[in-house]
C-alpha cells in the first residue's frame, strides 16, 4: 500500500485502518472537548477518537454522550432553515428523476418528513443511523434514498453506503447531507468549529466523500454547498445545542444585545457547514478499466513507438483501452493510426480537420468507458513506465486526481532537447504562469500544466469543457480543482523535444490563451448547467 506505515495507528492508539483507503497512518490534529481528532495521512479522511458503541454516543442530539458528561446537548429545533433546506433537498432529488419509493435516513423529528408529505412524496421507510445498522433492507427496492446528517455518525460509513446502494434500484438516486471540512465555518473556526461533536465519528471533504461514494459503488457524484436562510435567533439556538466554545459563546452573547423582532425576523442566506451530495448506483467492474486518451497530429516519427509502448505496458490489477483521436495529419500519421483500428483494445476516431489538442482530448473523453482516464501524447516526451505510480493512488482511493510532475523528484529525469535560450524562455514562462495559477486558485502546485493528468472518469461528471488548444491543460485542472479535487503530484520522467522535432506550442499565441483561461475560469459556473 502506497505510503502506509502500519505501526503508526497502533502507536497513536487509533483502532483499525482507514475505511476509505485501508491505510493505518493516522496523524493527530487536535483535541476538541473529550474528542481527539485524527486524519488519515494517505487519503485525508478525518475521524474522532475514541469511538464507542452507539449507546455511548449522541445519535439524535437529545442524549448526553458519555465522552464529555459536563457538556450540554439540546436537539436543534424544527425551524425555518431546516424546512427550507428540506425543500431544497427535494428539488435536487426531483432533478435526478422520479422520487418514487423513498428511504429516509435522518434524525428522529427532522422536518423532512412533513415537507416530503406536503410535497406529495411517499416516505416508505424512515430510519436513523443506529436503526439502519440493525435493519435488513430489501435489495433494489427504493427509487430514492436521502441521508441527512447521519453518515458522519456511522461507525462504518463505507459499509453504510454500500448497504444503501444495494437497496437502490438500478436508476435510483442518492442524496447525502453531511458536514464539510472545506466549508468556510470549518476553515475559519478550525478547532472551534461547532461540528466537532462526540456523536460525529467521521468528517469528509468534497474529495473524501466522492472517494467513499466511488468505492461504495456510486457514480455521477456531484457536491454542492448547503445554503440556508438563517436568523440570529436560530444561530443562537444552534449555539446552545452545540459544544461550548469561544464561537458559540460569542454568538449567544451577541444575540442577547439584539432586539427580539430583529433577532427573529431578519434572515440571511448563508452557506453553512455542510455539503449536499447527489449520486447514482453504478455496476462495479471486477477489475478497473483505464482509458488512455491519445490526441495525434503530425506525429509520424514518434506515434508508432509511443503506441506500441502503451499497448505493451501492463498496469497490475488494471485493464486498459486506448482511444486515439487523429486530427487529419498531413505527414502520413493518419495512415499509421489506421493500422491499429482492428486491435481489440484500441478505438480510433478520425477527425475531418485539425481543431486543436484540447478539442481532440475532449472528443476522446466522450468515448472513454473506463474507471480511470489518462491523457497520453504521442510525442515520446513522457515515459509510460510511470503509469504504475500515477494509477496507484486512484486504485487505493487515496486521490481521485493525480498530476505527473516534471518539476519534482530526485532521480526522475528532466531533459531538454532545445537551445539554451528556448529552455530559459520556457522555464520563465512556467514560473510566471505557475505563480499566477497558485495565487488565483489558492494552490501550491509545482506543475499543473503537465500532460500526465490522471483521474477517475467520474470527476468529469457535469463539467463543461470548451477549450480547443493547449489552454485546455489549464481549463481541465482549474475545473477539477474548483469541483473539489486536490491533485496529488507524482514525479515523472520527461524528455522535452525541440521545435525542429515537432513541438507545437506557439510562443506568441498560446500564452495569451493561457492567461485568458486563468482569469476566465476563476469565477462562474464550471458545470454544463447551473445547480438546481
Amino acid at each position: 500500500m502506497l505510503g502506509v506505515r502500519p505501526a503508526a495507528a497502533r502507536t497513536l492508539g487509533v483502532d483499525g485502518p482507514c475505511h476509505l483507503c485501508d491505510g493505518d497512518d493516522w496523524s493527530y490534529l487536535f483535541r476538541s472537548g473529550a474528542v481527539l481528532v485524527y486524519r488519515c495521512a494517505d487519503c485525508g479522511l478525518t475521524r474522532g477518537h475514541p469511538q464507542g458503541p452507539p449507546e455511548d454516543r449522541v445519535i439524535d442530539g437529545g442524549t448526553l454522550g458519555r465522552a464529555d458528561p459536563g457538556m450540554e446537548y439540546l436537539p436543534v429545533p424544527d425551524s425555518l432553515p431546516e424546512r427550507e433546506a428540506a425543500k431544497g433537498y427535494l428539488r435536487l432529488l426531483r432533478g435526478q428523476g422520479q422520487i418514487g419509493s423513498l428511504l429516509t435516513v435522518a434524525p428522529t423529528g427532522h422536518p423532512f418528513a412533513d415537507v416530503a408529505h406536503a410535497d406529495g412524496c411517499r416516505v416508505e421507510t424512515w430510519l436513523n443511523v443506529a436503526e439502519l445498522g440493525r435493519a435488513t433492507l430489501p435489495e433494489h427496492h427504493y427509487d430514492s434514498v436521502i441521508v441527512v446528517f447521519q453518515l458522519e455518525k456511522s461507525t462504518e460509513p463505507l459499509a453504510m453506503l454500500e448497504k444503501l446502494r444495494r437497496a437502490l434500484t438500478q436508476n435510483g438516486s442518492l442524496l447525502v447531507v453531511t458536514p464539510s471540512l472545506e466549508s468556510w465555518p470549518a476553515r475559519l473556526f478550525r478547532d472551534q468549529w461547532t461540528e466537532w461533536r462526540p456523536e460525529n465519528l467521521y468528517y469528509f471533504d468534497p474529495q473524501t466523500i466522492q472517494g467513499a461514494l466511488l468505492r461504495a459503488g456510486f457514480g455521477e457524484v456531484r457536491v454542492r454547498p448547503d445554503e440556508r436562510l438563517y436568523s440570529l435567533q436560530h444561530l443562537h439556538d444552534r449555539a446552545r445545542a452545540f459544544p461550548h466554545t469561544a464561537l458559540t459563546r460569542s454568538i449567544r452573547l451577541l444575540s442577547h444585545g439584539v432586539p427580539g423582532p430583529l433577532r427573529r425576523d431578519v434572515r440571511m442566506k448563508l452557506t453553512g457547514s455542510s455539503m449536499v451530495i447527489t449520486a447514482r448506483p453504478r455496476e462495479p467492474r471486477p477489475r478497473p478499466l483505464l482509458s488512455i486518451v491519445m490526441p495525434v497530429y503530425n506525429e509520424r516519427e514518434s506515434f508508432a513507438l509511443t503506441m506500441d509502448a502503451v499497448l505493451e505496458k501492463a498496469v497490475p490489477g488494471v485493464d486498459k483501452e486506448i482511444i486515439v483521436v487523429e486530427s487529419s495529419s498531413r505527414d502520413g500519421t493518419r495512415e499509421l493510426v489506421q493500422q491499429y483500428r482492428n486491435h481489440p483494445d484500441v478505438t480510433v476516431l478520425l477527425q475531418e480537420r485539425a481543431k486543436g489538442k484540447g478539442n481532440a482530448v475532449r472528443e476522446g473523453f466522450k468515448l472513454a468507458q473506463g474507471d480511470f482516464v489518462l491523457i497520453q501524447d504521442a510525442d515520446q516526451e513522457y515515459d509510460v513506465e510511470d503509469y504504475d505510480a500515477l494509477i496507484r493512488p486512484l486504485q487505493t482511493y487515496q486521490r481521485a486526481f493525480v498530476l505527473g510532475s516534471r518539476h519534482i523528484g530526485g532521480w526522475k529525469i528532466r531533459e531538454f532537447n532545445a537551445t539554451p535560450g528556448v529552455v530559459q524562455l520556457f522555464n520563465f514562462g512556467h514560473l510566471l504562469f505557475l505563480s499566477m495559477f497558485n495565487v488565483l486558485y489558492g494552490q501550491r502546485l509545482r506543475d499543473p500544466f503537465t500532460m500526465y493528468k490522471v483521474f477517475w472518469r467520474d470527476c468529469l461528471h457535469g463539467l463543461h469543457l470548451e477549450c480547443n488548444r493547449f489552454d485546455f491543460d489549464f481549463e481541465l485542472v482549474i475545473k477539477l480543482i474548483r469541483k473539489g479535487y486536490r491533485p496529488l503530484e507524482i514525479p515523472v520522467n520527461y524528455r522535452s523535444r525541440s521545435f525542429q522535432e515537432g513541438k507545437k506550442v506557439s510562443v506568441l499565441r498560446d500564452p495569451l490563451t493561457w492567461l485568458r483561461a486563468l482569469l476566465r475560469y476563476r469565477f462562474g459556473s464550471i458545470y454544463r448547467a447551473d445547480p438546481a
